[in-house]
């Protein structure tokens, strides 16, 4: 068969934005990239994604604090611009799942006008009002900060470019897109998106990963597999265990490899709710290993005070390894450090309790601790 285009309805309503027109129908409709059901990390790091078939009526998904967001055909419509614009700048799929996470998480989606600042925005197409600063659009992006003109930041499809930047970007680096942060693939998409945004909130947009994964999906028709399922495998426990408490932390935590991430879960004497958020499976694994003596806070921002603070040049396996953003007020994340580049977590929603490595956070703030 051949492959899917959106239908002159559908196409329509991509076009409705304002501006669209830039792009024309040949750019904003394009198919679906090739490589449909596979691990969309692996095999679609490098291709951009394209618009097939007509936009959804609606689409419900999951974030990870287990909230439903429920976007309707309008929103996905928005999400479909912004794919498309992508796809025409040849904007790898990673970045336009970033563009779709940072779009969700300022605007819900939505080209919003801003009457406080700018009375004359209420004029201009839009889909609601908002009132942060002098904010306008889809990314909420600041004319003052010399993002556009409020006219340019309410086209979504000038909004897009802007946001993914790089040479063809109408900002020129400044400020700076996506495409202007130096090793924005191989960092998180969550801070990559803060990096461009510079958010006093720099934790908000990983929240909306999964949501941004299947509107993503719905749009595309590509059947992806998350990001976060294409993470390592298990692989293999370190080969010399280190005595006594750290190596029992070590094997405490790895007994539970494989279950699933669940936000808030894990208690001392296991799972809750099927599986273990980050600071559950350290909980866990501290009690366990312990015999009961060390019972940890079920979270992250209070188990960075516990033990004592170690260099990072002095790290042993067995000790934890706490993850924050730059700018933020505390950790988002904790790791048992298993040796070498590897750690033991649970990483977050869609994942499971696995080996992975440092570098998944690269960019980010590290900090050790060690119990005993």
């Amino acid at each position: 068969m051949g492959m899917k285009v959106l239908a002159a309805g559908a196409a329509a309503a991509a076009l409705l934005a304002p501006g669209a027109s830039v792009l024309g129908v040949a750019t904003l409709v394009s198919p679906a990239a090739a490589g449909s059901g596979s691990c969309m990390w692996d095999d679609q790091a490098t291709s951009s994604l394209g618009v097939a078939g007509p936009v959804p009526e609606g689409l419900s998904a999951t974030n990870t604090h287990g909230e439903t967001v429920t976007l309707n055909k309008r929103q996905l419509t928005r999400a479909a611009t912004i794919i498309a614009v992508g796809n025409d700048e040849g904007i790898p799929a990673r970045g336009q799942l970033i563009a779709i996470m940072t779009a969700l998480t300022e605007s819900s989606l939505r080209v919003l006008s801003n009457t406080s600042a700018y009375p004359h925005s209420a004029d201009i197409p839009n889909d609601g009002d908002g009132s942060d600063h002098d904010s306008v659009g889809l990314f909420q992006q600041r004319p003052a900060a010399g993002w556009g003109t409020v006219e340019n930041l309410m086209d979504p499809v000038w909004s897009s470019r802007a946001f993914y930047g790089g040479p063809s970007g109408p900002n020129h680096g400044s400020p700076r897109g996506l495409l202007d942060i130096d090793d924005w693939q191989t960092i998180e998409p969550g801070p990559a998106a803060q990096a461009v945004q510079v958010s006093a909130y720099p934790d908000r947009y990983a929240v909306n990963q999964p949501v941004a994964e299947k509107v993503l999906s719905a749009v595309s028709g590509v059947s992806l597999t998350s990001e976060l399922e294409c993470a390592q495998p298990a692989g293999d426990p370190p080969a010399n265990l280190p005595p006594g408490f750290p190596g029992a932390l070590i094997t405490a935590a790895a007994s539970q490899l494989g279950k699933p991430y669940v936000w808030g879960g894990g208690d001392f004497s296991g799972p809750t709710g099927g599986g273990f958020d980050c600071s559950g499976l350290v909980l866990y694994a501290a009690y366990q290993a312990s015999g009961g003596r060390i019972r940890l806070p079920h979270y992250s921002g209070d188990q960075i005070h516990a033990g004592q603070g170690i260099s990072w040049n002095d790290k042993q396996p067995g000790d934890l390894i706490f993850f924050s953003y730059p700018g933020a007020g505390g950790p988002h994340h904790v790791a048992i450090y298993v040796g070498g580049n590897r750690i033991l977590h649970a990483p977050r929603t869609g994942d499971v309790v696995r080996y992975g490595t440092i570098d998944e956070f690269a960019g980010e703030i590290m900090t050790v601790r060690r119990l005993g």
